[in-house]
């Protein structure tokens, strides 16, 4: 396969597997990271938009045109966002729609080659790390294992919160990196519950009766942190990526009304609030009030500061590089 190399700085993130290792919060985690010092874009291919070729997100963007992961990007983030099934052909229309770029953030690009990325960050869930997993259909990679050879940092994601030093050693031994490579070790850390159409901060109470209205590849980790806090939390699950409908929103008021007595919410993620948003003057006209819990991640043994600095070294010296060519 042909990679093409830009002399930009590129960082790609993605995964071995069919999804569900968490890249979205790692890739928020590097925009918020990098706006502190760099103009930063990211350039996605825009999975399950309604459109095709390259766009860059404006004012117009929704879900359906540029996918829900780039919306959540524009929206909730200072930085350009581009989609294109041919990044090689996108990224050099993205530094022309949004020229003072200095960094690129390749959204699930570790499998989608066409570009060289100056860095490779390959994410790989601690419950379904891939040296235990197998190709599709027989398990739930896209590509042989050895395909971690690639990553110059692999990111062993959902960790337990209390993951103690013998487990660390002993997935590093599993994974056996090569040595050039860095492993991080990070686990979900979930934010202030807020309403998704004013944004107003509001808080989960303990005497809560909960349905989480969810269409992500792995809900399981936020459904037990909401039965750590509601007395009774229920899932209504849809397919990853689903645009929702009045059939949808018909279900969510169906499975509140079957709730016992108590304050009663419908609760969702960052992700499916941007394809509800498509649905806002239905959910306004219903007086239907859903609430959102954002997703970030949190570095486990201290390591936040190490990894932090491995990105920003990275940044500089691909930055010396550019202007030396």
């Amino acid at each position: 396969m042909t990679e093409i190399e830009f002399d930009i700085p590129t960082i790609a993130v993605g995964n071995l597997s069919v999804g569900g290792t968490g890249k979205t919060p790692h890739v928020e985690y590097l925009i918020r990271l990098l706006v502190r010092q760099y103009h930063v874009a990211t350039l996605s291919r825009g999975y399950n938009r309604e459109t095709r070729g390259y766009l860059f997100a404006d004012e117009d963007a929704t879900a359906l045109t540029i996918g829900d992961e780039p919306m959540l990007f524009h929206l909730h983030y200072d930085v350009a966002v581009g989609v294109g099934e041919r990044r090689a052909l996108a990224l050099p229309q993205l530094l022309m729609d949004a020229p003072d770029t200095e960094i690129v953030l390749l959204d699930d690009a570790f499998q989608h080659r066409s570009i060289k990325p100056g860095m490779n960050i390959m994410i790989t869930e601690y419950r379904h790390l891939f040296t235990r997993d197998h190709i599709v259909p027989f398990g739930r990679l896209r590509e042989n294992r050895k395909g971690y050879h690639r990553a110059d940092c692999m990111i062993v994601s959902k960790c337990p919160e209390n993951m103690d030093g013998a487990e660390k050693k002993r997935l590093l031994e599993e994974i056996r990196p090569l040595p050039h490579q860095r492993i991080f070790f990070t686990r979900l850390k979930y934010g202030a519950c807020y309403q998704m159409l004013s944004g107003e901060k509001d808080f989960i109470l303990p005497d809560s009766r909960v349905i989480l209205a969810c269409g992500i590849a792995n809900p399981v980790p936020l459904l037990d942190y909401l039965r750590t806090l509601a007395q009774d939390v229920r899932l209504l699950r849809f397919p990853d990526h689903h645009y929702f409908s009045s059939v949808d929103l018909d279900k969510m008021e169906d499975a509140l009304a079957q709730l016992g007595e108590g304050f009663k919410m419908i609760v969702t993620t960052e992700k499916d609030a941007v394809r509800l948003a498509l649905l806002e003057e239905e959910i306004v006209s219903r007086k239907l009030t859903l609430f959102v819990v954002p997703l970030e991640i949190g570095f486990l043994f201290g390591e936040r500061e190490a990894f932090d600095d491995y990105i920003f070294n990275f940044v500089n010296y691909a930055r010396i590089a550019q202007f030396n060519t």
